[in-house]
């Protein structure tokens, strides 16, 4: 039976690093095949005697700390996977919580040959209490909000882009190199890009499942929303064949509502049109959130669900023009390899 590293980014994750932990201590995968390899980014919380606690009372199950100085995602996950020892790498965050079949279900995919990289379904819940955090979490797993990203909503297996929590086999970094430290993020694509290029298959079977808490408030939703806009442009300029529909959409609305606003500012012919567009994407938010609102007996997703796609949509495409601007002129260089 192959051993399997748990591999987990951390950073000032007080609240939730020892949720996953028991999640993890949980699996049905032997344990003494297990292993957790948890790169911290020198959190300035409790987050290191959270896990510090949780070992000393579980001593069957391997837990190793890596100091990470840069703090980044990418970066963390390279130092766990030098400091790993098993056969499969998986890949988890801190805020996440796999079912208790995660790993064993991972390995057995893989073991069969579906897929060089294989991971399942998030089942998105609310990172917080109130009305607001559960609107937000609806919204992150709504076709709205999530388009065509399979691993938010997908309920038969297929082979995709990417995966959110894969597992793979070490031997696979040989041939694709580890995770590009360049990029702060959308990390997990550039590798999967990576991966197809060489001619790899990513899996993703609905039947392995884990928790994913959602932001727990629009200001967190925005920044998390404009840093993955951001971060995906720098990675299309590497790769631009990798680019989807969806991936567009959010940009060109920010650059339509931007350009309206100027030219009815100057041009009255264009007020209406620029009011026509706005109350046109607000009813079809509104009615997105009224459904909701009638499917799950909830009345605040008619109100919550809509401002929070609105914040998604906005903020990511924000971030995504900001970082076109500001990558005018710069070499679209990788460091992956």
């Amino acid at each position: 039976m192959p051993t399997v590293s748990v591999i987990v980014p951390c950073l000032n994750e007080q609240a939730t690093i020892r949720l996953l932990l028991e999640a993890i201590y949980a699996q049905t995968y032997p344990r003494p095949d297990l292993e957790v390899v948890i790169a911290d980014g020198m959190s300035t919380d409790g987050t290191r005697a959270e896990i510090a606690a949780f070992a000393a009372a579980h001593p069957d199950l391997a837990v190793t700390v890596v100091d990470n100085p840069p703090g980044s995602i990418p970066a963390a996950l390279n130092r766990a996977m030098q400091q790993a020892r098993g056969d499969i790498l998986l890949r988890l965050d801190a805020h996440s919580m796999p079912y208790p079949d995660y790993v064993e279900r991972c390995v057995a995919d893989l073991e069969a040959g579906l897929g060089e990289n294989v991971g399942g379904v998030w089942e998105i819940r609310p990172g917080g209490p109130g009305w607001l955090a559960e609107s937000i979490a609806a919204a992150a797993a709504h076709p709205l909000g999530a388009g065509d990203a399979l691993y938010r909503h997908a309920t038969r297996p297929a082979y995709v882009d990417t995966v959110p929590f894969g597992a793979f086999k070490r031997e696979l970094l040989a041939l694709v190199g580890f995770f590009d430290e360049s990029l702060l993020t959308n990390e997990d694509y550039e590798f999967n890009v990576r991966l197809r290029r060489s001619g790899g298959r990513i899996w993703l079977d609905p039947a392995i499942r884990s928790v994913y808490l959602a932001r727990p408030t629009l200001g967190a939703l925005a920044r998390q929303y404009f840093r993955y806009g951001f971060w995906k442009w720098r990675m299309l300029r590497r790769y631009p064949g990798s680019l989807r529909w969806r991936q567009g959409l959010p940009p060109l609305f920010v650059l339509s509502l931007l350009g309206g606003a100027l030219l009815a500012v100057f041009l009255p012919l264009f007020r209406p049109l620029l009011a026509a567009e706005i109350l046109l994407y607000a009813a079809v938010l509104l009615a997105a959130g009224l459904q909701a609102a009638w499917q799950r007996r909830k009345i605040f997703l008619a109100v919550g669900l809509p401002a929070a796609i609105a914040v998604m949509h906005l903020a990511w495409g924000t971030g995504f023009l900001s970082s076109m601007i500001k990558g005018i002129g710069a070499p679209a260089n990788s460091n992956g390899k």
